[in-house]
């Protein structure tokens, strides 16, 4: 079945943006034709693709498309620069091809950076800062093209590539270690200590203090801190202790602005790249570098047993 391309950017769009009406501005038509273009696709296929509610949300099917409509602007985006120009003529500047990923806060302020620092200057990255759950249903939908996940199960119509392990270590200023855990690591040294945690669904200090006194219960105070930059810098500062990625602890631990509670005890969160299965140069290229910077940050994961998605997931808990 052959699709109209224009009525496949019509249901993106009314998708993206919310909205018929936000849709109609961004194609630079009136509503009436967005619409109109929807109503036709839906009697193609014939089931409803887009649930009329504020904001506008794809039906399960509706995802399917979309998602087609951004890999068919992706694929003639990719085209369109392979183009050898006629004898004579000479090459029209290349159209800007838009990335759209998720990433979690811990790696797009770590690692992530350096995969994308040199991207090719056609290429327009669009990150969106999103938790685990969101991520996939952005990938669903085809809002984004590929996330860093902790989930390696594929969503329909992704492949997954396994990158390696955030290691994550429990961390305090070395005055407050030494005033909060003076006479050892036990369940009632936990519950006094003041932890931050990245929101409600932060397991990692969890998982942290279970690994250290076992099964006993612990409620600690909380503080609760959505930024890996400013959790980090409150750590240091004496506000709370909590599990800081290693790749940022480790040079302020080698300052002796950071200690580790419980030295050579960690916790690794296994990430995750998923994209759409689809090949082309532009998204060929963004996991080659994605993969490439996450070798060199990440530590391997350990292959016995079932992944972990336990805790701080990947994409989920920080941000």
């Amino acid at each position: 079945m052959a699709f109209d391309s224009d009525q496949l950017s019509a249901l993106a769009a009314v998708v993206h943006e919310g909205s018929f009406d936000a849709a109609a501005q961004r194609l630079h038509v009136t509503p009436s034709a967005v619409s109109q273009r929807i109503k036709a696709l839906e009697q193609q296929v014939g089931r409803v693709l887009v649930l009329r509610t504020r904001p506008c949300r794809p039906t399960d099917d509706g995802e399917v498309l979309v998602r087609l409509a951004g890999q068919q602007e992706l694929l003639g985006r990719d085209a369109m620069a392979q183009l050898v120009p006629a004898p004579g003529a000479s090459r029209a500047a290349p159209s800007k091809r838009r990335l759209p990923v998720a990433v979690n806060d811990d790696s797009m302020s770590t690692w992530f950076p350096a995969a994308v620092a040199d991207l090719p200057a056609d290429v327009l990255l669009d990150l969106r800062r999103e938790d685990q759950e969101l991520s996939a249903d952005l990938l669903r939908d085809g809002t984004v093209m590929a996330a860093v996940t902790a989930d390696p199960r594929a969503v329909q119509g992704c492949r997954v590539r396994r990158l390696g392990a955030m290691r994550y270590l429990a961390v305090a200023a070395p005055d407050r270690r030494d005033r909060w855990f003076a006479d050892g690591l036990g369940a009632e040294a936990f519950a006094a200590a003041p932890l931050l945690a990245f929101n409600r669904e932060d397991g990692l200090q969890e998982r942290f203090v279970a690994s250290v006194v076992g099964r006993r219960t612990v409620t600690p105070h909380v503080h609760y801190v959505p930024s890996q930059s400013a959790f980090v810098g409150l750590v240091q500062a004496g506000l709370g202790w909590g599990m800081v990625p290693e790749v940022a602890a480790a040079p302020l631990i080698a300052a002796g602005a950071l200690v580790e509670i419980r030295a050579g005890r960690s916790l690794d969160v296994p990430l995750y790249w998923q994209h759409w299965a689809l090949r082309t140069p532009t998204l060929d290229d963004l996991t080659e570098r994605v993969v490439r910077a996450a070798s060199a940050a990440l530590r391997p994961v350990r292959r016995h047993g079932p992944p972990s998605t336990a805790g701080r997931t990947a994409v989920a808990d920080r941000g």
